[in-house]
This record gives C-alpha cells, structure tokens and sequence, in this order.
C-alpha cells in the first residue's frame, strides 16, 4: 500500500488525470466500504468523497490502514493486498 501511495505521489499530473487517481480514488472506496461493512455491519455505507486527483494517494492510506485494523484473517489480508495490486496495475503506476 505504501508503495501504490508512493507511486501516485511521484506520478505526473498527466497520468493522475488520464486513470491514476480514478483508481485510487475507485481502490479507496472500496477498502472503506469493506471497513464500514466490517465495523456497523447492517448499515448504510458511507461513500468517500473525491478529494481530488492529488489527495488521492492519502486517501488510499487511510482507508487501508483502516481496514488493516479491523482485518481477522489471512484470507482477507490476501484479499485486500489483492485489490490493491489490481488497482496499481490498472492505475500504471
């Protein structure tokens, strides 16, 4: 995670415009709502917002690190580092 949040920190603005930030932004959500569902299970998830293309990398850490704390298993360690490979992959960073 750290690496992915580095990565979009020394991206270009170009590529942060062209997917980079979309995809973190999209990998954030998704990290949040998965903490949500984990925390208040029944209840309506609250979306992150979009704090723009260049808080994209802090927004990403702090849902990460979020879910990291409420994460049981192996299973969904090996989860959640999965979705964050697939969002750097698809981010080309």
């Amino acid at each position: 995670m750290e690496h992915f949040a580095d990565r979009l920190r020394a991206a270009p603005q170009s590529r942060l415009q062209r997917s980079a930030a979309a995809e973190a932004l999209a990998l954030a959500r998704e990290l949040s709502r998965w903490a949500q569902a984990v925390e208040e299970p029944g209840s309506e998830p609250r979306q992150m917002p979009d704090a723009g293309m260049f808080a994209a990398a802090d927004q990403i850490l702090v849902a990460a690190h979020d879910l990291a704390v409420l994460l049981e298993t192996d299973d969904q360690v090996a989860e959640a580092v999965r979705l964050v490979e697939e969002a750097r992959q698809k981010a080309g960073v």
